[in-house]
């Protein structure tokens, strides 16, 4: 993917020498991607931002002088630029890496452990800053707009619905901010969701606490072999695909290690198959923004077998790449622009 038939510029910022070679190296054996400089901390990177007017900035969390998260914020005020940011797999890193997205990041990779180089991690790199290269700028919606005034109450009763119904969601570059708008506008006492949101292990632990703290549900990451509940929103772990298994009128959740779908794991396209499978026409599906195909042949499965489906519409999306391949695949039955989609959900559910 080439930018108006040119590289992708890229500006790599990370306090370690040895950090920004590696991530360079990695990016080097891309050849849509040009790494047209490093900088060391976030003085050097607003210079070489300023002189070099890179497509795509990398950036480390943990430097000397101004922290990347405090650069970040900055950045994003006074010149935005999109900003992938490689964080620690630790809990602390994570939180920040969280931090970072609600502040403007595009993206969030792993650094990576000894069990595996940056250098091993190249087509990941590269897929990660291809996603922000083509993202558009952040919609202020999901932080400075109120929750609409909603025909549904603010919790249903126990009973409302059949054990049955469910509602499945995919997302990917984007997706956490779009989560952070849609589930907190849903109301308790929904059927169970399951989401599946392309994000790093240990990452999509933090991410469900977050959501958790804004919803009137439970939302936690899943557990290999829990039954589906009512009330509760399940995040697919990172690093492992969630697939649903029949479970007496219900579902369980069973967690996979097979490979990557589309490069990814999770991926979109093994939930929405499981429950186009199981669920059927008892099923609310959405694919919201993300790059790639991932989810498109999940949501056309999921059509096919009844359910509601819904493709977030382009004006919303940070990257219109995952829904735009539903749409042309005529999987969508609605196409919805994010601030109505939680009314949307709420309106096939209920009329299920």
């Amino acid at each position: 993917m080439m930018l108006g038939g040119r590289k992708i510029r890229v500006l790599v910022v990370d306090d370690s020498a040895l950090a920004r070679r590696a991530i360079t190296d990695a990016l080097a054996r891309d050849h849509e991607i040009e790494v047209i400089g490093g900088a060391a901390d976030a003085y050097q990177a607003r210079e070489k931002i300023l002189e070099l007017e890179p497509d795509v900035v990398t950036l480390d969390l943990e430097m000397p002088r101004m922290d990347g998260l405090t650069f970040l914020k900055i950045l994003q005020e006074h010149h935005p630029v999109p900003v992938v940011v490689i964080s620690s797999l630790t809990q602390a890193g994570s939180a920040k890496a969280m931090d970072a997205l609600n502040a403007g990041a595009i993206d969030v990779i792993g650094k990576p452990d000894g069990s595996r180089s940056l250098v091993q991690m190249g087509h990941v790199l590269a897929y990660h800053v291809k996603a922000a290269a083509r993202s558009r700028p952040k919609p202020r919606i999901a932080k400075t707009e109120p929750a609409p005034k909603s025909p549904f109450p603010t919790a249903f009763p126990a009973g409302k619905f059949s054990p049955r119904q469910l509602i499945v969601i995919g997302s990917s570059t984007g997706g956490v901010e779009a989560l952070r708008y849609i589930l907190p506008r849903l109301p308790a006492g929904l059927p169970p969701i399951v989401v599946v949101q392309h994000i790093p292990a240990n990452f999509s632990r933090i991410m469900a606490h977050h959501l958790d703290e804004l919803c009137s549900f439970q939302v936690r990451e899943a557990r290999d072999g829990e039954e589906l509940r009512a009330g509760t929103c399940l995040i697919a772990p990172g690093d492992f695909h969630v697939t649903l298994v029949s479970n007496g009128m219900g579902y369980r959740v069973r967690l996979v290690q097979s490979p990557p779908v589309h490069h990814c794991r999770p991926a979109v396209d093994i939930l929405f198959r499981s429950a186009a499978q199981y669920a059927g026409s008892h099923a609310v599906a959405a694919l919201l923004t993300g790059m790639g195909v991932d989810g498109a042949a999940g949501l056309k499965a999921l059509q096919m077998s009844g359910a509601k489906t819904f493709a977030e519409a382009e004006e919303s999306c940070i990257v219109f790449g995952m829904p735009q391949a539903a749409i042309k695949l005529g999987a969508a039955d609605h196409v919805v622009p994010l601030p109505q989609m939680p009314q949307s959900i709420l309106k096939a559910i209920t009329t299920k």
